[in-house]
């Protein structure tokens, strides 16, 4: 990372491509906020959709300390009644590649130490449970790949990889290399050399150990379709399309989010959709794109959502989160925390030719959010971002959620809440879950910055995480938003103060009010209850008052 007080202005954020520079300091657009906003949750007009209870996001092993047993148990002991739905994060052969399980060898295949697909129906018939379909690119160790590096054009696998070549038939200007967005200094380019003597560009978005798929040839949709089949036949129910706006190349373009590939997740999601399964598209991008992804999809996350909470509380003004939540999709799974960092692009500014786009933030804003989650942190976040760590993100700060908010408990139950009282589908990563600390003996034996947020729990120590009191709160929230009547109903975003946050959820004759000050760092849950009001008291702990 660049010295402390470096600009967001000056490049730290940057993409490398002129469609996606980086906008001037602009304010952001200022859309009417409404002083009552209603909707009616996107869940209820989606026959056998996702459950509108918290969900969880973890990985297999690092959670549970063994398999998918082992995970199961867990879920239904002293996790139980927690969770509506399950996301696995990648637990294919490998779950310990170049990038933890998201540069499959096997796509179809899980990872024998983790178990089998037997134990995946197993754990699926109880709850629901989502697993990524890698689109973009598979292992270079993959026997397809190896194939091809043995055989190669010889190979009945050669379609199945993009290479500079099949982009560029004609070759490439400077402009069209320029154009192309790639979320990693550099080119997206590894050369390679086959065993016949041939020697090839390979199209590599992230990493040279992940060779991207041309999806658009017959043997990349068999390779697809080969994985949607699985799934369906493991009783997976939903299905987070991972990187997928990296999955179309086009000359003169982006190559990021271009109209084809919003064709491409059309006809993927048709393919899921006749599978029985829905489809949660994963994008970081400028918010208005997220917006209109919205449109065409099931399902998309809300990632702007963890930046503006943190700036909210960071600043004492909600003006920023409440323009957010009068105009953020509807269907939406909601966010603190994930397997990656803390998004910033995702509000801020962007450029798109000659246009500016205003973001959600100003880069001066997102340029104090970042300085204060290093601040936040005691610097351990900027050891694990940019250029301090291996796999970096342009656009991603490297840090759990808990460290962002300096370790303090209301702050983080006062986030909690706000993300639960959203607009969407709540989703708790696992090490949110427990409140986690960032692991720095993790990141030190790796050199990942992400690894700082993705801790490998034993059962020992799950025992003591559980006992915690900001855990047994949280456990408390979550409780309280899977079973209240009132988060089947209509939000109302309530008119109030800059300082201060009201959501209110309302069922027929059953609601829930969320009541938030910012600068006394005071939150309240009030809610229905047998023809009563109850309270949930945030920030001195979660004790019901009920009514005598």
């Amino acid at each position: 990372m660049p010295a402390a007080g470096a600009r967001f202005l000056n490049g730290r954020w940057k993409r490398q491509s002129v469609y996606n520079e980086r906008a001037n300091a602009n304010e952001p657009t200022q859309l009417p906020c409404p002083s009552l906003y209603r909707f009616r949750q996107h869940h209820a007009s989606l026959k056998g959709a996702m459950r509108n209870q918290v969900q969880l996001i973890t990985y297999v092993d690092r959670l549970s300390g063994g398999g998918f047993a082992e995970l199961r148990a867990l879920l239904e002991g002293p996790l139980e009644g927690l969770f509506g739905g399950t996301h696995l994060l990648p637990f294919y052969l490998p779950i310990d590649g170049a990038d933890a399980g998201f540069d499959p060898i096997d796509h179809t295949k899980p990872d024998s130490r983790l178990g089998s697909w037997s134990d995946v129906r197993a754990l699926a018939q109880d709850r629901d449970v989502m697993a990524d379909l890698i689109v973009n690119h598979v292992s270079s160790r993959s026997p397809q790949f190896q194939n091809f590096l043995n055989l190669g054009q010889a190979s009945p696998y050669a379609d199945l990889f993009l290479t500079y070549g099949r982009v560029f038939p004609k070759g490439a200007s400077e402009s069209d290399l320029l154009q192309i967005y790639r979320p990693r200094p550099g080119l997206p380019f590894t050369k390679m050399r086959t065993d016949a003597g041939s020697e090839h560009l390979l199209w590599t978005t992230f990493t040279s150990e992940q060779i991207d798929i041309d999806v658009q040839s017959f043997a990349g949709a068999l390779y697809l379709d080969q994985i949607l089949s699985q799934f369906q036949a493991a009783g997976i129910r939903a299905i987070r399309l991972d990187a997928a706006g990296y999955a179309i190349k086009k000359p003169g373009t982006s190559c990021f989010m271009i109209p084809e590939t919003f064709d491409f997740i059309s006809g993927l999601t048709e393919k899921a959709h006749a599978a029985a399964i829905e489809v949660l598209v994963e994008i970081h991008t400028h918010y208005q794109d997220q917006i209109n992804i919205a449109r065409q999809v099931d399902w998309v996350y809300d990632f702007a959502l963890p930046p503006l909470v943190l700036h909210a509380l960071y600043t004492g003004s909600a003006v920023r989160l409440k323009h957010w939540l009068t105009i953020s999709p509807r269907n939406c799974v909601t966010v603190l925390d994930t397997h990656d960092g803390i998004g910033v692009i995702d509000v801020g500014p962007d450029r798109r030719g000659s246009e500016a786009l205003p973001g959600l933030l100003t880069a001066a804003e997102i340029d104090h959010l970042v300085e204060t989650i290093h601040e936040h942190s005691q610097g351990q976040s900027r050891l694990a971002t940019g250029a301090a760590a291996n796999n970096l993100d342009l656009y991603q700060v490297n840090c759990t959620y808990y460290d962002a908010l300096g370790q303090r408990d209301d702050e983080y139950l006062i986030a909690r809440a706000i993300q639960f009282f959203a607009p969407g589908i709540p989703q708790v990563y696992y090490v949110g879950l427990f409140a986690g600390t960032n692991d720095m003996d993790l990141l030190q034996r790796t050199g990942v910055g992400r690894d700082i947020n993705r801790h490998y729990y034993t059962q020992q120590e799950l025992g003591a995480q559980l006992a915690r009191p900001v855990v047994q709160r949280l456990l408390e929230l979550i409780r309280f938003r899977n079973t209240h009547p009132a988060f089947q109903g209509e939000l109302q975003l309530m008119p109030c103060p800059d300082q201060e946050i009201r959501i209110e959820w309302r069922n027929r004759g059953e609601w829930a009010r969320l009541e938030v000050d910012l600068a006394a760092t005071i939150a309240d849950i009030t809610y229905s209850a047998n023809g009563s009001e109850a309270r949930l008291r945030l920030t001195s702990g979660l004790r019901n008052e009920m009514p005598q």
